[in-house]
């Protein structure tokens, strides 16, 4: 019996049989291949290349990672290289050093017995968490873009990406719910995570969406084609600078000129209080290759000089509103987004 796409569940990790599995993010559309991290090493790997990817998913990655080297080598300085080696698998998105860090303060917390067991049930906690993160930007994000009907989007902010259903595009998700939407999905290259993943997680949730090259954003909403944008983000200073998929920063620029809202969506694990601006934001430099070839095609001369940054920084003064599942920052200040992680969750915060 055939499946429509929009019945199909859209899972990007889950944990099976004593290790995680992971849809290798790398392949899709094309095939959707499920692929077994086992240790922190291959998980490392597997983030690295981005076979799993997204700040909150990575961070899961991590705690999931690990708890499974902690099976294996539960002793003191094993849980210290297990998080060295994934931290250092990609420096931009500080969910990843957020969730090591996390699980290396309950691992050595307790005897090296007890490590395997207590390791599991952190890891499953920051899933669960990250998962409800979701659920109330979702809600969070609709109420504040409430009869925006036209939304741009830039790189993968879904399932794939996020616990639950996501961050920004979870907030799409919902106002998709609540009424007729179309999303206007930036192809973001180089990697094309818009091109590949957005679509392929709008055409399963049946929402309108077209795709178009990121340089036509900027002329599209100049002309009055686009009612808001709403993106994710990697980290966020304690000012509110917001680092994102390379390309967000100039949305922001035309989404200021155009006077209409530009929103960041995110859970608090995304938040770094420990750095005061954006500037302090090490952006992640990846290999040329990614920028010379396109779908394995190559584009230029195969010795073409290329800088390849994965992300750049909005400052805050762009930022219309932090969506978070503690609140609402808008506008995102140092006030406000340390407001946002002095709040419990539950007890919503706005600003």
């Amino acid at each position: 019996m055939a499946v429509s796409e929009s019945s199909l569940p859209v899972a990007a990790l889950c944990w099976r049989d004593g290790c995680l599995q992971i849809l290798d993010q790398t392949l899709l559309p094309a095939a959707e291949q499920w692929v077994a991290l086992h240790d922190a090493a291959s998980a490392a790997g597997a983030i690295g290349r981005l076979a799993i990817r997204g700040a909150p998913n990575i961070g899961i990655t991590a705690a999931y990672a690990m708890a499974m080297q902690t099976a294996l080598t539960p002793d003191d300085p094993a849980v210290a290289e297990a998080g060295r080696v994934l931290c250092a698998a990609r420096p931009t998105a500080v969910n990843l050093a957020w969730a090591v860090a996390r699980m290396q303060t309950a691992i050595l917390a307790v005897d090296v017995a007890e490590r395997p067991a207590v390791a599991r049930a952190e890891a499953e906690a920051i899933h669960a968490a990250e998962d409800a993160a979701s659920a109330a930007i979702a809600l969070l994000g609709a109420d504040l873009l409430a009869g925006s009907r036209r939304i741009l989007t830039h790189c993968n902010t879904g399932t794939l990406a996020c616990g639950g259903t996501g961050s920004a595009l979870a907030v799409v998700s919902e106002l998709a719910q609540r009424g007729p939407i179309s999303v206007l999905s930036c192809e973001t290259r180089p990697l094309l995570q818009g091109a590949r993943l957005t679509i392929w997680e709008l055409r399963r949730g049946a929402i309108p969406h077209e795709l178009l090259v990121d340089g036509a954003a900027a002329g599209l909403i100049r002309r009055g084609e686009v009612d808001a944008v709403i993106v994710g983000c990697d980290r966020v200073a304690a000012n509110g600078d917001a680092a994102n998929k390379v390309g967000t920063y100039a949305h922001a620029l035309a989404a200021h000129a155009a006077g209409i809202p530009f929103v960041v969506a995110g859970p608090t694990s995304t938040i770094d209080a420990s750095i005061a601006t954006g500037e302090e934001i090490v952006i992640e430099e990846r290999d040329a290759d990614e920028v010379r070839h396109a779908g394995g095609a190559l584009l230029t001369s195969p010795d073409t000089p290329c800088r390849n940054p994965a992300f750049d920084v909005t400052p805050a003064e762009l930022i219309t509103a932090l969506v978070t599942e503690r609140g609402v920052a808008s506008p995102p200040t140092r006030e406000s987004v340390l407001g946002l992680l002095a709040t419990p969750f539950g007890q919503r915060r706005d600003a």
